[in-house]
């Protein structure tokens, strides 16, 4: 493979994670979730979606099917979106354990989308750091709300998840 095309690979990947409303809002939620959590969540949860994430990205590629994956991203944006607004608090490893779930569902849709002359590799090391890039605008934006005493504005941006979520699911949006 060229250097040029590991690059639009790589590019192709960074750019995924932003073209979908599903993978955008579920990605923010996660960020937003971790931060109202705090501590050790602020990285496990993040490291916890990107890392499975890659392995349902590298299953997709390889075409090992993944059952209900369009379900449970939908699933996904109302489930991450209600954790939110109701700023649930789980154990560390039990809301790890919920984002890693969802985690496959949105790599598996990553991998499967991979077009034949992408670069399986150069696509993933792309949507790893997008996606870790919409967990620090998830964490940022809760942290920096709670600083203006705002943290019931981060419990609405996850009911706007929920009605995201809702309204995917239904077709009202797609």
């Amino acid at each position: 493979m060229s250097a040029t095309a590991r690059l639009e690979s790589f590019a192709a990947g960074i750019a995924h994670p932003f073209g979908g409303l599903d993978h955008m809002a579920v990605m923010i939620a996660v960020g937003l979730w971790a931060a109202l959590k705090g501590g050790r969540a602020l990285w496990i949860w993040p490291c916890a979606f990107v890392g499975v994430m890659l392995i349902g990205g590298a299953l997709g590629m390889a075409h090992v099917p993944v059952p209900f994956v369009e379900p449970g991203i939908l699933a996904s944006v109302v489930a991450l979106g209600l954790l939110v607004t109701l700023a649930a608090d789980l154990p560390v490893a039990a809301g790890a354990a919920v984002i890693g779930l969802f985690g496959i569902f949105h790599g598996h849709a990553h991998g499967s989308e991979v077009a034949e002359n992408i670069g399986g590799i150069e696509y993933m090391a792309g949507f790893a750091p997008a996606t870790a890039t919409l967990h620090l605008v998830g964490i940022g934006a809760a942290l920096g709300l709670a600083r203006a005493n705002l943290r019931g504005v981060v419990r609405i941006a996850g009911a706007a998840c929920v009605l995201i979520g809702a309204a995917l699911a239904t077709g009202v949006i797609s």
